[in-house]
């Protein structure tokens, strides 16, 4: 795989990832928030080097449902590493023949069904401008020629292992000067895109993604409500089957079972927090009233029960007291 060929150095940081858990504190520095679709085979792990001006994240993700807030003065551009990605953004079907780009400020909703292998590199915005970012704050998904992604591939991960086997190299200026140019040319055959293949993520689904955003914030509003589609349709103005459908578009699954995934991870992060707290106070606080269907649902989703939860929430707490 990806990652079995790199060993940690002074030019490249390597991190594996345990358990969800562990990830949340990279996720609060970069303004992302994930709710995790497959606990049980969460694996994830990130390989870091730096440029002169563009840094490299090559990361090997998991299942989830992603929304983030990417702030990207100098531009962006987000390829896989892998043929057998699947990703949904913005209501968009995406698999590896696309690569994505950006240059500014957008709020992105990703779906990814499983685990994908895709490498992001963050431009500084003292680069000087090559003529690839045509629209700004507007994230955008283009078609890509096979031969330049996957030349682009292999100059990324032959960047990575140099940086793992030959840290010093890149205390060189000249060399990771050399280095980044030859990535910076392949990115140039990269953006040589075939206008009639562009798409663009921003135009698919923006009335999907509005009406997520606003079940988003009724349901926060409303923790422990029992919510019923026709009610929610009928407070937006729109037909239940628009609404049941801007939902699978964006988020991939049902309305229903939507809402329960967000109220059982709102739980799960109440009982993590430990103290005084009940598995039944924090299952109530979010609308769970039957326990049992609550225990066994919470179970499915965690792979443990929330009094294991709660009792890792309270050990982690005595810890930090100490």
């Amino acid at each position: 795989m990806l990652f079995d060929a790199l060993a940690p150095s002074s030019a490249l940081q390597l991190i594996g990832f345990a358990n969800v858990d562990a990830f949340r504190p990279v996720e609060s520095m970069e303004d992302a928030r994930s709710i995790p679709l497959d606990i049980p085979n969460f694996a994830a792990a990130r390989a870091v080097v730096s440029l002169p001006a563009c840094r490299i994240i090559m990361m090997r993700s998991f299942a989830r449902i992603l929304d983030t807030a990417y702030r990207m003065p100098g531009g962006m551009v987000i390829l896989s590493m892998t043929d057998d990605l699947q990703v949904n953004l913005k209501g968009l079907d995406l698999d590896a023949r696309f690569f994505v780009t950006l240059r500014g400020n957008d709020e992105c909703h990703f779906v990814e069904p499983q685990t994908n292998h895709h490498a992001m590199i963050i431009f500084s915005p003292e680069l000087k401008d090559r003529g690839w970012f045509d629209h700004a704050d507007d994230l955008r998904a283009h078609v890509a020629n096979r031969p330049a992604l996957l030349h682009t591939r292999q100059l990324l991960l032959d960047i990575l292992r140099t940086a793992s086997v030959q840290p010093l190299l890149f205390k060189t200026t000249e060399v990771a000067a050399h280095l980044q140019e030859g990535l910076l040319l392949a990115l140039d055959d990269l953006f040589q895109i075939d206008p009639m293949s562009d798409r663009c993520a921003s135009v698919q689904g923006e009335r999907s993604i509005k009406l997520v955003q606003r079940i988003d914030d009724y349901v926060a509003a409303r923790p422990t409500a029992p919510i019923y589609t026709a009610d929610l349709a009928g407070e937006f103005g729109v037909s239940t089957r628009t609404l049941g459908g801007a939902v699978s578009k964006v988020r991939g699954m049902s309305l229903h079972q939507y809402i329960r995934l967000k109220r059982l991870w709102a739980t799960r992060a109440r009982l993590l927090k430990g103290g005084g707290a009940t598995v039944a106070t924090c299952a109530r606080a979010q609308g769970f009233h039957h326990l049992g269907e609550f225990a066994a649902a919470y179970r499915a989703t965690f792979h443990e029960t929330p009094s294991d939860t709660l009792a890792r929430g309270r050990q982690s707490g005595v810890r930090q007291a100490d």
